[in-house]
């Protein structure tokens, strides 16, 4: 059973920065896209970002492009999310999210309209921007 555990939410001020960690246990990142994705009150789950196994490529929602960048450590199984310039609209649950095929591509979980193309998703974890 794979399970993704994310850490690093928090209540931070507009313009602040955050990092979440999103660990992997049952199963290694290794070979796999991995991607963030985030759902505020009221919304639906939207895709944040998304980074191909070994790391080089890397999609972002136009929303969070030149602020938020996505990086993995493969040796430690763990993906992260570094967040800067952090603005109201970002408050949201951000959840980590894994496919079951490793032919599922960071491409795929960027433009999936629809069904997103995973099969673990993590807990969540909680982040506040306040003004």
């Amino acid at each position: 059973q794979v399970q993704l555990v994310e850490s690093g939410g928090g209540l931070v001020q507009a313009g602040g920065s955050l990092r979440l960690s999103c660990a992997a246990s049952g199963r290694t990142f290794s070979g796999y896209a991995v991607g963030w994705f985030r759902q505020a009150p009221g919304k639906e789950r939207e895709f944040v970002a998304a980074i191909s196994w070994s790391g080089v490529v890397r999609y972002y929602a136009d929303s969070v492009k030149g602020r938020f960048t996505i990086s993995r450590d493969n040796a430690k199984n763990t993906v992260y999310l570094q967040m800067n310039s952090l603005k109201p609209e970002d408050t949201a649950v951000y959840y980590c999210a894994a496919p079951g095929s490793s032919d599922t591509t960071a491409r795929a979980m960027a433009q999936a309209m629809g069904v997103i193309p995973v099969a673990y998703w993590g807990q969540g974890t909680q982040v506040t921007v306040s003004s």
